[in-house]
């Protein structure tokens, strides 16, 4: 029986969000449920948190390695972000997508708009809203992860962050995780079967064409 898969590029799935709207919790789920998404991983200049893996969650590198990174044009996107550097390395992305392979990832909006630069045929934008400022804030206590200082400063940039939602291709309001998870994998069936990513489309239609 001959196999009807068609040659595809992969698609870079970005989440972005005000801290605390979801979407690392929607990325790493999706990931985990479908088993044509691999997760990116970025690099990191801030220290891990409770639980976290170094090559699996972040590299965790010093800012010095970093710099030096950066200076070799080795980021496809790098910026601070609350006195961190965060980068996603180019060189991974671009051998998966070249391989057809979907890759996710969730950044911020300057990483976002950096990505948009570069690799926007490949890119698919998604952010992340969270149902309201009052469930954001809670959702930022409930992680226990900063300090009240810390809170109280992601909930002071929330609406810059916020402000950047026409910059994408979609938009989320993560009320419920499991929805969003559902509305996200809608969004990677419908990006899957652009026309444009499917690579091998032309070939598949020669054949068929011809018996």
């Amino acid at each position: 029986m001959t196999s009807t898969r068609i040659r595809r590029r992969g698609l870079l799935l970005v989440f972005s969000s005000p801290s605390g709207a979801g979407k690392t919790t929607i990325a790493r789920r999706l990931v985990g449920q479908d088993p044509g998404l691999a997760l990116s991983v970025s690099v990191t200049t801030r220290p891990p948190r409770p639980g976290e893996v170094d090559g699996r969650d972040y590299w965790f590198i010093d800012q010095t390695r970093f710099d030096e990174m950066a200076a070799q044009g080795e980021f496809l996107e790098h910026a601070r972000v609350f006195g961190h550097c965060y980068g996603t390395p180019r060189q991974p992305i671009d051998e998966a997508l070249a391989a057809g392979t979907d890759i996710v990832g969730d950044l911020d909006w300057q990483g976002s708009q950096q990505l948009a630069t570069k690799v926007r045929p490949d890119l698919v934008a998604v952010f992340v809203l969270p149902p309201s400022l009052a469930a954001l804030e809670k959702r930022l206590r409930a992680r226990a992860q900063d300090s009240a200082a810390t809170v109280a400063a992601r909930m002071a940039k929330s609406a810059e962050e916020m402000s950047h939602w026409p910059e994408y291709d979609y938009v989320i309001v993560n009320d419920t995780v499991e929805q969003s998870i559902a509305e996200a994998q809608a969004v990677v069936t419908a990006e899957r079967l652009r026309r444009a990513r499917q690579t091998g489309l032309a070939d598949f239609v020669d054949r068929l064409r011809n018996g």
